[in-house]
């Protein structure tokens, strides 16, 4: 199979596996504390890639690469985790998932910096024009409405973006699963001793749907969705393919919408649609 179409269908795929991520995010910070939320996630998935990379027996990586995978652990372990959960408790998950509008700028970005790719001046103007729908619709709902989610929301797409665009760097030697997979490896420690510090005193009171949430934040927004992400952005470019996230608030909202049953304006949908044809342009311009 073509690198390209390779790279396009694990990160269409990745990306389906993301769009889940701030709703069951939502749901379970209504009864988890935040912190409690990311570091159990993190801790549950960081005993799974432990398996993994026993299993098939993988080598440890180089000095070299503890650096960037310092910072992948920084950016989507804890970084973007933390943050969005924190901006949760003030917005709902399809006011934030707009947000996400602005993840591939910022991974084009960290994409520029990091990876030293180069696309041609028509992607930026896409991802700009993209970017900027995304910031004209947060305007119109009232940003000052909650400015400590919002503020909290763009923190998260930086600091995701410098995550994304790291793990794709290093996706290239030491391969998609095995980056994330180190990553919440070293995050481990830590994340184990939080998880026990800020377990809830009691769980008689946690609904069915918050511990599905947990789940399915911890399985595949933590590890399954990055196995899938990571290859994609290794096969077809990093700014290229981190395009497709602008997908992601349309599948977000959908799930937000049918789950969760929270308002989506026509606003939002028009807002979607339209950042969705700016992924044609940017990916065409992307090399």
């Amino acid at each position: 199979m073509d690198r390209t179409v390779a790279g396009l269908i694990n990160g269409l795929i990745g990306v389906v596996i993301f769009s889940g991520s701030l709703p069951a995010t939502r749901v379970a910070v209504m009864q988890f504390d935040p912190v409690f939320l990311t570091a159990a996630r993190a801790a549950i998935a960081g005993l799974l890639a432990v398996c993994l990379l026993l299993i098939f027996r993988q080598k440890r990586p180089g000095r070299s690469d503890l650096v960037s995978l310092a910072i992948v652990a920084f950016g989507v372990v804890l970084g973007f985790p933390l943050l969005t959960a924190l901006a949760l408790q003030h917005v709902t998950s399809a006011h934030s998932i707009v947000f996400i509008g602005l993840l591939p700028l910022a991974t084009a970005i960290f994409g520029v910096m990091r990876g030293g790719e180069r696309p041609k001046p028509a992607f930026w103007i896409f991802s700009l024009l993209g970017s900027a729908l995304v910031v004209g619709f947060a305007l119109s709902q009232g940003f000052a409405a909650a400015p400590v989610g919002d503020a909290l929301m763009l923190a998260a797409i930086v600091v995701c973006g410098l995550g994304y665009a790291e793990g794709a760097r290093l996706s290239r030697t030491l391969g998609g699963w095995q980056v994330i997979s180190w990553a919440l490896v070293i995050s481990l420690p830590i994340m184990l001793v939080l998880s026990v510090m800020l377990m809830p005193a009691r769980f008689d009171g946690i609904d069915m749907p918050a511990w599905l949430s947990l789940a399915y934040v911890s399985l595949f927004s933590m590890l399954i969705g990055f196995v899938f992400w990571y290859r994609g952005l290794a096969l077809g470019g990093i700014a290229a393919i981190g395009q497709l996230q602008l997908l992601q608030p349309f599948f977000g909202l959908a799930l937000a919408a049918t789950l969760l049953r929270e308002s989506v304006s026509a606003l939002m949908l028009a807002t979607t649609l339209a950042v969705i044809l700016c992924v044609a342009g940017a990916r065409k311009f992307a090399r």
